[in-house]
């Protein structure tokens, strides 16, 4: 059957106003911090896909290798007649997980969240073309502010897949796992893709890989904020830097002005200063303990149920407590 028509809780006028506000809050700030998800805009999102066919990139490969080896048993282990995934852009990992529970046989629905529309319309479209008898039903929205929004589908399984839970501060996970718990019941479950603590050295490798696309893809976000913002920051002012954060347990992705500039947004009527060598925090990855990512899903109210784990990288099945 073709896909819905998508649900849309974000629409462009919303998007640029939240993008205008985070700007103002995040260069206002010290230090300077931007929020991830503008990072992602056509070229961005080809910059990632192409980062995580660097040699030096585990995380990608390591998450497919145990869904691959593990899908089966999460399928059956949830039971679940509609499948969510957050962040879903192809759903191209997720296509492991919708064979699984159709070998099931207990799958009905396929709901991809994202907060691109024209992504998520051409991978709803193939998947419908793919799972003819699937019900593919889309929603547009973003994950920090809409999951109390998903349809509450009896026999759901949510999957927040690619440790895209590190990329958010830490308050911003506890509310997403709250958000998250208050709409989990009886029967539903939630699958989370995590990164682990691991070799210092490996860790800076993945996020600043010897070709530079790692470098390339998080200049490109002054890119995108010249676009949307009439701004004038130049990408050459600017150098790449990742940096391990022992205390917290991340990876700091930063800019760092190589001049003293002052950057210029005309949408905003805002004028930013950097000084030389002052950095900019576009994102950060940080890195789980199991200990510790079970004390934060038990806070939300969660609790672990399946770990499978190759040493690197984890998935992990959870739910009610």
């Amino acid at each position: 059957m073709p896909a819905l028509p998508p649900v849309v809780h974000l629409d462009p006028t919303s998007l640029a106003t939240q993008l205008a506000d985070d700007v103002r809050a995040g260069l206002g700030a010290s230090p300077k911090r931007l929020a991830p998800k503008y990072l992602y805009d056509a070229r961005g999102s080809e910059l990632f896909d192409e980062i995580t066919r660097q040699p030096e990139y585990y995380p990608t490969d390591a998450e497919r290798a145990l869904l691959a080896a593990h899908a089966d048993e999460a399928a059956d282990a949830s039971g679940a007649r509609t499948l969510v995934e957050l962040g879903s852009g192809t759903s191209e990992k997720t296509r492991l997980l919708l064979d699984a529970l159709t070998r099931g046989g207990t799958l009905e629905r396929f709901v991809p969240f994202d907060v691109d529309p024209a992504v998520l319309a051409d991978a709803a479209a193939a998947l419908a073309t793919e799972l003819p008898d699937l019900e593919v039903a889309p929603v547009v929205g973003d994950f920090e502010r809409h999951l109390r929004l998903l349809p509450r589908h009896p026999a759901r399984l949510v999957a927040f897949l690619g440790s895209t839970l590190g990329n958010l501060e830490p308050p911003a996970r506890a509310a997403l796992l709250a958000d998250l718990a208050a709409t989990t019941g009886p029967g539903d479950s939630l699958l989370l893709g995590v990164d682990l603590v691991k070799d210092v050295d490996r860790l800076l490798a993945a996020y600043d890989d010897a070709a530079g696309v790692t470098a390339a893809f998080e200049l490109n976000v002054l890119t995108v904020l010249d676009r949307e913002l009439g701004g004038d920051a130049d990408p050459d002012a600017f150098t790449y830097r990742a940096r391990w954060d022992a205390e917290r347990e991340r990876v700091d992705m930063l800019l760092v002005s190589t001049v003293d500039q002052v950057v210029r947004f005309a949408a905003l009527d805002l004028e930013v200063h950097f000084a030389a060598g002052e950095e900019l925090r576009v994102e950060s990855s940080a890195k789980f303990r199991r200990p510790g990512l079970e004390a934060e899903l038990a806070a939300a109210g969660l609790v672990v149920q399946r770990w499978w784990t190759d040493g690197d990288y984890a998935l992990a099945l959870a739910g009610p407590a």
